[in-house]
C-alpha cells in the first residue's frame, strides 16, 4: 500500500501588494509568481534603504548634539520653557498679558503673521536679567505686536512693559510680581541641567497638547 503524499497547504502570498492565496509548489516558496518575487526584491530593497537613511539621520543628529555649545543647549531649553507657558496659557483661554485683549480678538488681527500670533515674552527681559531667562513665572502669553514692543495694542496710556507689569499683578497679585523683580539669584545652569530642562518642558507641552486632543 503506497503513502500517499501531503497536499501543502494554502499560502498567502508575501508581496503585499497581491496577497493572493496559492498553493506553493516547492518549499519555502513564499510568493505566488516571479512577479511578485521580484516585487518582494524591490520592497526589501527600499526598506534598507529607508533604514539606512533613518540610521544617517540618527548619526547626524548625535554628531550635531555633540557639536552643541552651552549657548545652543541654553536656546534649547528656552525654547522648551516658552513652548510650554505659551500651550498651557492659550489652554486655559488666556488673552495678552500686556494689552489684555482676548484671544479671539488677537487670532482676528494679527493670525496672518508669520508664526502666528502669540508668542510666549518674558516679564524682566533676559538681556538686563538673564538669571530669570528659564523661570516658568517670568514667562506669559503675548500678542506678536506686544511682544515685539508695539504699544500699538497695549492698555491706554501705558507702555508695554508697564501693561506687561499691571497685568501680571492682575494674575498672580503685587506681592508675587515684586518677588520676581527682586529675585536676583544667580543661576548658571550645567549643559546637562539644561538638558534636563529640556527634556522636562518637552515631555511636559507633549502631554498638555495630548491632553487637549483627547
Amino acid at each position: 500500500m503506497s503513502i500517499q503524499a501531503k497536499q501543502p497547504k494554502p499560502k498567502t502570498c508575501k508581496n503585499p501588494a497581491c496577497r493572493a492565496s496559492f498553493v506553493p509548489q516547492r518549499l519555502g516558496q513564499a510568493v505566488c509568481s516571479p512577479k511578485c518575487a521580484l516585487a518582494t526584491v524591490e520592497v526589501q530593497k527600499a526598506k534598507e534603504k529607508k533604514s539606512l537613511a533613518q540610521a544617517g539621520r540618527r548619526d547626524i543628529k548625535v554628531r550635531k548634539e555633540a557639536l552643541k555649545s552651552r549657548g545652543d543647549h541654553m536656546k534649547d531649553a528656552e525654547k522648551a520653557v516658552r513652548d510650554y507657558r505659551r500651550t498651557y496659557e492659550l489652554s486655559i483661554g488666556s488673552g495678552c498679558i500686556s494689552c489684555g485683549e482676548s484671544q479671539e480678538s488677537i487670532l482676528h488681527a494679527q493670525g496672518w503673521k508669520t508664526g502666528g500670533a502669540f508668542d510666549a515674552g518674558h516679564f524682566l527681559g533676559k538681556g538686563a536679567r538673564p538669571e530669570l531667562r528659564l523661570v516658568p513665572s517670568n514667562i506669559w502669553l503675548q500678542c506678536k505686536s506686544c511682544n515685539a514692543g508695539s504699544s500699538k495694542y497695549a492698555r491706554k496710556g501705558q507702555t508695554v512693559s508697564q501693561a506687561f507689569r499691571e497685568g501680571l499683578i492682575g494674575r498672580i497679585g503685587l506681592e508675587a510680581v515684586e518677588a520676581l523683580e527682586a529675585d536676583h539669584t544667580p543661576r548658571k545652569e550645567t549643559i546637562e541641567q539644561l538638558k534636563a530642562i529640556t527634556a522636562e518642558y518637552r515631555a511636559k507641552t507633549k502631554e498638555l497638547k495630548k491632553g487637549q486632543a483627547a
